[in-house]
């Protein structure tokens, strides 16, 4: 159905936003796209879901974090491993991408927690940055507070309680040719 006088822009494009020079952000359809998680030279992808696929033949390390995008769901015990193995993963020379099924809330949450982190932004500015990179983003609720409470915690977890740890999907290598 279209709409009198606005235009049909078609399908969603297709792209890894480009976060900082090693990490992006996406929705799953895009980060399940071979030719982009080439093209960008990805090498980790952190999949912010319980059900959403990985890139299928991409040399890939695969993280799975499992959570819905529910505020009642509890990701930032995940923070500080996300944005550790985004921070070892770069000092590496590898690009990460972290997306969740549409590339607004979860991803964005991971993204934000790193910049918090290891940028040593407040919540605003690495929410600023992130936002600027994919204009979509929109951490619910629960995550937003899940954020501020990070922020007033001064960063990083500092709990007792170890963190679970990230689900290893595998590692996935380009065909030879």
């Amino acid at each position: 159905v279209r709409t009198q006088g606005v235009p049909d822009r078609g399908p969603p494009q297709l792209q890894l936003c480009k976060v900082t020079n090693a990490l992006f952000i996406s929705n799953a359809r895009s980060a399940c796209t071979d030719d982009l998680i080439q093209q960008e030279a990805v090498t980790l992808c952190i999949n912010v879901s319980k059900q959403q696929p990985f890139p299928e033949s991409s040399r890939i390390t695969a993280l799975r974090v499992p959570v819905y995008d529910d505020p009642t769901e509890d990701l930032y015990r995940y923070f500080d491993s996300c944005a550790d193995a985004i921070r070892d993963e770069a000092s590496k020379g590898g690009h990460t991408v972290v997306y969740c099924k549409n590339g607004r809330s979860r991803s964005a949450t991971i993204c934000v927690a790193y910049l918090m982190k290891y940028r040593k932004l407040s919540l605003a500015e690495a929410f600023t940055v992130v936002r600027t990179s994919r204009s979509v983003v929109d951490p619910n609720s629960g995550f937003w507070a899940q954020l501020e409470r990070y922020e007033q915690e001064g960063g990083p977890a500092s709990g007792l309680e170890e963190p679970p740890p990230l689900e290893l999907v595998g590692v996935r290598y380009f065909p030879s040719s």
